[in-house]
């Protein structure tokens, strides 16, 4: 039903955002096929500010997915389909209004309410792609993904109220149906050539794979809490205490090809990130380039890491965080050669609610974090490739030496080490089909030392995943 009620609201609105892009007059017998030269259109009215510029976006989402563990091991896959509406009007006086939603529907998946038989352990990409709240949840999946009002002025502009921010820590991570959604006040100034300031305040925060906006405190133990730094089973959640999250950074472009920015992520009475970064680029022909960035992230517990009582507490307050992270790349026109070093030093685990964002680090690869681990060494190597503007690749390989899986003070999710394959392939169609997009991502994780403990392994290691994934926009 929501399938059809989708069509026929995007139907019918489609003649208004047509004469919002191209207002044409209206006739006085109300014919609706033009106004006489002779009365001019009213343009003080509310309709016409609301309707002038104003644009829709309709976007349809087909998504397959597949989990394949070890033979005796559970195996996973789940059909989605999805669709949204997104309004937005036009620039009025500076001020601009913004609505979206978006529902999912289960056509079909395995039972990803039942545990695997041998190990106990649940399904962990595929129920992603619906409720991580219910997994037996299949039809009632909706959410206002945007509700608010934005202020433009000259090249900045300030935003309240629901939506999509996308920044090193918070951002998108939208590799299932839906992304993350924050909500909240942000600014993004750019009136100083080659600075850019953005930073703001969130108060809630809707995570991918969830319908509902929780609070910050209560977002954070969604996803699988993994084990305290005493041994036990994480009891985070619930006990947390944070009225949001304030953001800054700041982005200065020192050369055309040659960036700096500096983040500072301060989550209320629980902990603090600070990121500082560089990105550079040298032109050795002109067809080729060398690339290189440097990064470090620093990390630290505020009041207790979020409670008195270190069995329920966020971030033990007796460690601290601290990651470098490098790049080297080769660019020849079109494609591109990196290679990338990360060291997570002993000190602490790196830790940052995997509910908000996928971590930044040059050693990331799709469907695999190191959030939750210290004394970890990572290398990859990535190879992406443009074959046309339509059309573009990536080959990347990994490789992540991870404490012992029982070293819990270090290993949060006692995660083995694993090396890591990925196939990704993005093609967008052009002329009659286009606004049609499909990705094709498959990823290989066989363990380097594969543990005797197969719960160690399921879902996590010795695995293929492979997603087929079609978008159509209008």
């Amino acid at each position: 039903m929501k399938v059809i009620l989708l069509f026929i609201s995007t139907w019918l609105c489609l003649p208004f955002f047509s004469w919002a892009q191209n207002p044409g007059p209206i006739l006085a017998d109300g014919s609706g096929h033009g106004h006489r030269e002779d009365q001019p259109q009213d343009t003080t009215t509310l309709a016409y500010a609301l309707k002038k510029g104003s644009e829709m976006d309709l976007h349809l989402r087909l998504y397959y997915m597949t989990t394949r563990n070890e033979k005796e091991l559970s195996d996973y896959y789940a059909y989605a389909f999805g669709g949204g509406l997104k309004y937005q009007t036009g620039i009025y006086k500076g001020f601009q209004f913004t609505v979206g939603g978006f529902f999912v529907w289960n056509l079909a998946s395995s039972d990803l309410a039942k545990p695997d038989p041998a190990t106990g352990a649940f399904n962990r990409y595929e129920v992603g792609q619906f409720d991580m709240e219910d997994f037996e949840n299949k039809n009632d999946m909706d959410r206002l993904e945007d509700f608010n009002i934005r202020y433009h002025y000259r090249k900045s502009s300030l935003t309240f109220g629901k939506q999509n921010i996308n920044t090193p820590f918070i951002n998108p991570q939208d590799g299932r149906m839906r992304p993350t959604g924050e909500q909240g006040l942000w600014v993004d100034m750019k009136e100083i050539p080659r600075l850019r300031l953005q930073g703001g305040w969130l108060s809630k925060i809707s995570p991918r794979g969830t319908v509902r906006w929780f609070g910050v405190d209560e977002s954070i133990g969604i996803y699988p809490s993994g084990f305290g730094t005493d041994g036990k089973r994480s009891n985070y959640k619930g006990n947390l205490n944070a009225g949001g999250v304030g953001i800054l950074g700041i982005t200065y472009e020192v050369k055309p090809d040659w960036t700096i920015q500096a983040w500072e992520y301060y989550t209320d009475n629980i902990f603090n990130t600070v990121m500082l970064q560089s990105d550079a680029k040298w032109a050795l022909s002109p067809k080729t380039a060398l690339l290189a960035g440097l990064q470090y992230i620093h990390q630290n517990a505020i009041n207790g890491g979020g409670n008195d009582s270190l069995s329920k507490t966020y971030f033990d307050p007796r460690q601290t965080s601290n990651v470098i992270s490098g790049r080297l790349g080769y660019q020849v026109m079109k494609s591109k050669l990196l290679l990338n070093y990360t060291r997570i030093t002993a000190d602490g685990r790196f830790l940052f609610p995997r509910e908000w964002g996928r971590e930044p680090m040059y050693t990331f690869i799709k469907r695999e974090r190191n959030e939750g681990s210290g004394d970890v060494h990572a290398v990859s190597v990535n190879l992406h490739q443009e074959w046309k503007k339509n059309f573009r690749s990536e080959i990347s390989y990994g490789y992540y030496k991870l404490p012992g899986t029982g070293n819990v003070a270090l290993n949060k999710y006692a995660m083995p080490s694993y090396h890591q394959f990925l196939v990704d392939l993005n093609y967008q169609f052009t002329g009659f089909w286009k606004g049609l997009q499909m990705e094709l991502l498959y990823t290989y994780k066989p363990a380097a030392e594969s543990p005797e403990n197969a719960r160690l392994i399921i879902n996590k290691v010795n695995m293929h995943h492979f997603n087929f994934i079609i978008n159509y926009r209008l």
